[in-house]
């Protein structure tokens, strides 16, 4: 197989993989909307571009470690279908991580759009 193949291949691993979680895991799209909703938002208001990045970054993360999550989750449940103390710290932390990322963002975005939301109600 050529590497361009393999390329292509891996791609469409990734967004099966995407696809696969959108459809199980709703959290996933809470957060999938929300990144579209603050994109939306950083488009209107005009964000600098040093803004977008931050939003971009702390977008990715959110995520990220959201699709981390669900793999991690599908792993303890493929080894431990049965509940064991062990997996469910595993998962309590993997769901723990995602929490603290969305906190995160929300912070984040509140410092992003909020000065700039207050400005124009005020203007």
């Amino acid at each position: 197989m050529s590497s361009k193949n393999k390329i292509i291949k891996s791609f469409s691993f990734a967004f099966s993989g995407i696809k696969e979680a959108l459809k199980d895991e709703p959290n996933l799209k809470i957060h999938f909307f929300l990144a579209l909703l603050a994109i939306v938002l950083a488009y209107l208001l005009k964000l600098p571009m040093v803004e977008w990045a931050i939003l971009i970054l702390t977008i990715g993360l959110v995520l990220t470690l959201e699709l981390i999550n669900t793999s991690l989750e599908a792993i303890v449940n493929l080894v431990s279908p049965e509940i064991k103390e062990g997996a469910k710290i595993a998962k309590d932390v993997a769901a723990a991580s995602v929490l603290i990322s969305a906190a995160v963002a929300l912070l984040i975005g509140a410092f992003l759009f909020l000065p700039k939301i207050l400005s124009l109600l005020v203007s």
